[in-house]
């Protein structure tokens, strides 16, 4: 997905918030409130790995989709700008190296 395709599904997701229509599954989740979206979150993360270990791609893609889809509900719910994820997310893709940094004194005693 490139940042265009995401800045479009995020401004729907904030379009249906701003205004609700009837009918909408995205409204359904702001209607219902964060548990709800946290939910469904969990579950379209499970569903994800599950995909993946069974190695379907196809089916694997769609639970992608789906957890993209239910993280953005999130973000808007949450008041979180596309922005703000992308930017983080470059800033990310600028480091060298993986490796989390341990503390002397954990590994000394």
């Amino acid at each position: 997905m490139n940042n265009d395709t995401w800045a479009s599904l995020y401004q729907v997701v904030c379009s249906r918030r701003a205004n609700p229509q009837e009918g909408s599954y995205t409204c359904y989740l702001f209607d219902q409130g964060l548990d709800k979206i946290l939910k469904k979150v969990g579950e379209e993360s499970a569903e994800t790995i599950i995909a993946a270990k069974n190695g379907v791609q196809e089916e694997t893609v769609g639970e992608i989709c789906d957890l993209i889809y239910h993280l953005t509900v999130l973000m808007v719910q949450q008041g979180i700008p596309l922005e703000a994820v992308l930017s983080e997310l470059d800033r990310r893709s600028q480091k060298i190296g993986n490796l989390k940094q341990f503390h002397t004194s954990d590994h000394n005693t």
